[in-house]
C-alpha cells in the first residue's frame, strides 16, 4: 500500500523544522589530529629498513633520509659494505645513520638490531620490513628446505619486524608506522613462483591482522607490493624463467614489461619508495591495513 503525505503536512513540519535553533559554530566538536609518526619540527624521525643494501630497501632508506629520517640501515652480513655505501650516501644528506648486520628470520638478531637503532637513533618511529628472497621452481620440485627457507625469510622475517617494532612502539607510548614488502603476487601468483607468491599472500594477510591489533595503539600497519622491478632480485628471476623456458637472458622481463604492463615500462625502485614515503608520513595517518600496488599496471585493484 502506497503512502501518501499531504502538502500541508509537509509544509507544517517543514516549517517546524525551519524554527529549531541552529547550533553554534562554537559547540561543533574539533578533532585533532594526531601523527602515528612525529613531524619534523616535533621531534627526529627515525626508520629501520631491512634489507637495504641495495634495491628496493636502498631506495626506501635513501627516500627516507631525503624526508628527513635518520636511518638503520639494515641487510645480512653478505652486504655488509654496500650497507656501509648506503650509510655514507645518507650522512652526505645531513641525516645520521648506521649499519646493522642482521638475519630478519632470527627472532634474536631482530630484538638486538631495533636495540641497537634505539640507542643509536632514539626512539623508533617507522619499521619497514623490506628484507626478503625469492627463488624460480616448478611446484612440484620443491624441497622442504625450499619451502622452510622461503617462509622463513619471507614470512617469519615479516612477523619478526612487525612484533619486535610494535612492542617497542607501545613501550614508547607514541603510535608509529609499520610497513611490509608483499608484491603483486600477493594478489595473483605467478607461474614458477609458487612457495614465493605463498609467501606474500601471507604477509598481506599478517598485515591486516597487525592493523587490527595495533590500531588502539595508534599504530598503523600496512604493505607495499612492487610489481617487475629492475633490481636483483627480478634478474635472478629473469634469469632462471629464461633457463626454464628457453629464453635468453632479458628477454623474458622485456616480455612481462611490453605484455603485462599498462603502462609499458619496467619499474625502477624510485617508483616503490615514493609510494613508501607517503605510508611512511603523516599523509597516510587515516590508512591501515592496505596493500598498495605499484606495478604501473599488471594488477587493478
Amino acid at each position: 500500500m502506497a503512502f501518501r503525505l499531504q502538502p500541508r503536512s509537509f509544509w507544517q513540519a517543514s516549517s517546524k523544522l525551519a524554527s529549531l535553533p541552529r547550533v553554534a559554530a562554537a559547540q561543533t566538536p574539533r578533532w585533532i589530529r594526531k601523527y602515528a609518526t612525529p613531524t619534523m619540527d616535533q621531534q627526529n624521525r627515525t626508520a629501520i629498513v631491512t634489507g637495504s643494501a641495495r634495491g628496493i630497501g636502498k631506495a626506501i632508506a635513501l627516500r627516507l633520509a631525503q624526508d628527513g629520517y635518520d636511518v638503520c640501515v639494515n641487510d645480512v652480513h653478505a652486504n655488509k659494505s654496500s650497507a656501509e655505501e648506503v650509510v655514507s650516501e645518507i650522512k652526505s644528506m645531513g641525516k645520521n645513520a648506521f649499519p646493522f648486520m642482521a638475519d630478519v628470520s632470527n627472532l634474536k638478531e631482530v630484538e638486538k638490531l631495533v636495540e641497537a637503532s634505539i640507542l643509536e637513533l632514539g626512539p623508533l618511529n617507522t619499521m619497514v620490513a623490506n628484507a626478503g628472497i625469492a627463488q624460480v621452481k616448478p611446484l612440484l620440485d620443491l624441497t622442504e628446505h625450499d619451502l622452510r627457507r622461503m617462509f622463513e625469510v619471507n614470512v617469519y622475517g615479516v612477523y619478526n619486524c612487525y612484533s619486535t617494532a610494535a612492542k617497542q612502539m607501545i613501550k614508547q607510548g607514541n603510535g608509529g608506522k609499520i610497513l611490509g614488502a608483499a608484491s603483486i603476487v600477493a594478489f595473483k601468483p605467478f607461474a614458477l613462483l609458487s612457495h614465493y607468491s605463498a609467501s606474500k599472500w601471507a604477509v598481506r594477510g599478517m598485515t591486516q591482522a597487525f592493523a587490527m591489533e595495533m590500531a588502539t595503539h595508534k599504530i598503523t600497519v600496512n604493505a607495499y607490493a612492487p610489481g617487475i622491478v629492475g633490481t636483483a632480485m627480478w634478474d635472478l628471476i629473469d634469469e632462471e624463467l629464461g633457463k626454464l623456458r628457453g629464453a635468453k637472458k632479458g628477454d623474458t622481463i622485456k616480455k612481462y614489461s611490453s605484455e603485462l604492463i599498462a603502462l609499458g615500462r619496467t619499474s625502477v625502485p624510485e617508483d616503490v619508495s615514493s609510494t613508501v614515503s607517503v605510508l611512511c608520513g603523516p599523509d597516510s595517518d587515516y590508512m591501515t591495513g592496505q596493500t598498495i600496488v605499484i606495478d604501473g599496471g599488471i594488477i587493478f585493484t
